[in-house]
């Protein structure tokens, strides 16, 4: 019978016993998200800071951050419920230092997935980024040797869960226990995350020591975003490409969860009439409920798969599972939701490693006879009219996020029979008063080359792309950009020889505008159509908020823009929820004379949306 593990209460303590252990030389395996064991590895990065002849390098993805307010008005609305939105868990130490330019030489640490935006314009980070697809990811880290695995982990008796990071840790146990690799393995325990039972349940024998904390750390939560109308429009175009029967998988994020939602109300046959008063051809014939169901393989186990499990939809079972993903990070309340199933029902959700979910590599066969009629459902930053796609990068040289598996599930929609990739972008985004079109002739950076085109989908329509010739493309994609770049987007096709200098825009494509979108939707958004489809930590104030601060983020990129919400904040009726919503931002209920420009805009913006 494998040793017990060493229990320690005291991090520090558990830290120095950890050096000693290594030679003063510690290579950390750390796992991506959620389950960094936060008040071990911030010990260890104590321990490095005060002497510098012990050694940290660190292997990791997605530290995630609590967001810093760039503005009064975002530190107005954050800084009081940055908990209750975030988590109250104590930063990453090696994450301050890095931002502060101060983390010492004998500390070193490289990540091949960012949170969106954290890193952008931190040098440090970005040079020690490490481009790899998430199934490669674990070869790199076997390359540079680790001797420390540590993770956050529930306890049930005397056995431990991976929870929430199957990801990588799991090959990395099953290589040690076949004599292809040694590392100390240590885990800090945490109650809050859900035991996942299977694949993720580990012996206690597996650990060295184990961190019981006098107080376990508080779970990251990822806040849940309002719905927009486009992205509502992207996921009704997306819910008529799923068969029943077939194999989902789908991101986090406002689009993920738009997706869930209609295919709900699909399965409820509550869309007919929302498809039917559409303003734009819609493609794919995939209407009916789901009475075989879906098995949803993925790599993030999102709310919106969640969301899907609980109505009964993911329910074609593989090996005794209707989800099989490799990690999971979302808002707490998908955590609790977790926790409180029942272990049978909770038992149809398997933990697996990305090796399985992200690749048919190994026991292929059986594979490719699970993942029947897959839809593989992912966003993109960017898409070129030539049909390859930019996911990762803000421009040459500055990683936004990362490759993370999007290559690995576009490589499975080619493989496989009767599979699809499809990749999900709002046809323009709005940045620092510009509006400009997702739709381009050409990337700086392509995370996903032409030769893979397959479905792209903006809110517009659905353009399927896979096996056509370059003019071809260009005219699909054109059909589903705003109609404000087309002109422009059709001009550079031409010059470019790549389309017939006689072709124009069907007619049924010149109304690509928000205010079609809007029209279209605007019946079904207190119903079927929610900006909260998964709910959400926002009260019914915040919720307010939340729509003005949109409003007057647009309007302020303009100094025309501004007076006309100041002008709004004098000349319109007050919205019945005024008072609270600027006492909450901690301004006056009351307008007055002598409040500052800042609250009179804001004032201005929640009239305007009244």
């Amino acid at each position: 019978m494998a040793e017990r593990p060493k229990v320690h209460t005291d991090a520090d303590a558990m830290a120095r016993a950890t050096y000693d252990a290594t030679g003063s030389e510690i290579r950390l395996a750390l796992p991506l998200g959620l389950g960094k064991p936060v008040t071990f590895v911030n010990a260890l990065v104590r321990a490095a800071v005060d002497d510098p002849s012990l050694t940290l390098k660190i292997f990791t993805a997605l530290t995630l951050q609590r967001p810093e307010p760039s503005s009064d008005i975002e530190a107005r609305f954050l800084n009081p419920a940055m908990d209750r939105f975030f988590g109250s868990a104590p930063s990453l130490a090696y994450a301050d230092l890095i931002k502060q330019g101060a983390l010492p030489d004998n500390i070193e640490v490289s990540e091949f997935f960012f949170q969106a935006g954290t890193w952008l314009g931190n040098d440090y980070a970005q040079r020690k980024y490490i481009s790899a697809n998430y199934t490669h990811a674990r070869d790199v880290l076997i390359a540079q040797n680790p001797n420390v695995l540590a993770q956050l982990m529930p306890r049930e008796g005397d056995r431990f869960s991976m929870s929430c990071n199957t990801d990588i840790s799991a090959d990395l146990f099953a290589r040690r226990a076949a004599g292809r690799m040694d590392f100390i393995a240590v885990a800090e325990l945490n109650e809050a995350l859900p035991f996942m039972g299977g694949p993720a349940a580990l012996d206690a024998g597996e650990f060295a020591m184990v961190l019981e904390p006098p107080e376990q750390i508080d779970l990251f939560s990822a806040l849940r975003r309002p719905v927009t109308d486009a992205q509502h429009a992207i996921a009704l175009h997306v819910s008529r490409l799923v068969p029943d029967g077939g194999t989902l998988q789908i991101g986090i994020g406002a689009i993920g969860d738009a997706v869930a939602n209609a295919l709900i109300a699909r399965d409820r046959a509550s869309l007919h009439e929302v498809w039917r008063q559409s303003p734009l051809p819609l493609q794919g014939a995939e209407e009916g409920p789901f009475r075989t169901g879906l098995y949803a393989v993925t790599e993030m186990l999102v709310g919106g798969l969640v969301a899907l499990f609980e109505a009964d939809i993911l329910k074609r079972e593989v090996e005794g599972a209707v989800i099989h993903a490799g990690f999971f990070v979302d808002a707490r309340d998908m955590y609790e939701r977790l926790r409180a199933l029942p272990p049978d029902r909770r038992d149809k959700i398997q933990m697996m490693p990305v090796s399985f979910t992200n690749a048919l590599y190994g026991d292929e066969a059986a594979k490719r006879t699970a993942r029947q009629d897959a839809r593989f459902v992912n966003g993109a930053m960017q898409v070129s009219l030539l049909g390859d796609a930019m996911s990762d990068a803000a421009k040459p040289g500055q990683v936004v996020s990362g490759v993370g598996g999007q290559f690995n599930f576009f490589e499975q929609a080619f493989a496989l029979e009767d599979a699809h990739a499809i990749l999900t972008l709002p046809a323009t985004r709005q940045s620092g008063g510009s509006l400009t079109s997702n739709i381009v002739w050409q990337l700086p950076v392509t995370t996903v080359p032409r030769h893979m085109r397959d479905i792209v989908v903006t809110e517009y329509g659905a353009a399927f792309l896979r096996g056509l010739p370059d003019e071809e493309v260009i005219k699909r994609l054109i059909c589903i950009a705003d109609s404000r770049f087309q002109p422009g987007l059709l001009e550079k096709a031409h010059k470019a020889g790549k389309l017939d200098p006689d072709w124009t825009i069907p007619d049924a494509h010149t109304r690509n505008t928000p205010e079609t979108i809007a029209s279209w939707l605007a019946p079904y958004r207190d119903t079927l159509l929610p900006d909260y489809p998964l709910g959400t930590d926002f009260t019914d104030t915040e919720k307010v908020v939340v729509r003005a601060l949109s409003h007057l983020k647009d309007a302020s990129d303009s100094k025309l823009g501004l007076l006309s919400l100041v002008w709004s904040g004098l000349a319109h009726a007050p919205h019945p929820h005024e008072g609270p919503a600027m006492e909450r931002m901690g301004y006056a209920a009351k307008p007055s004379l002598t409040e500052p420009l800042q609250a009179r805009a804001l004032r201005g913006a929640l009239r305007d949306i009244a």
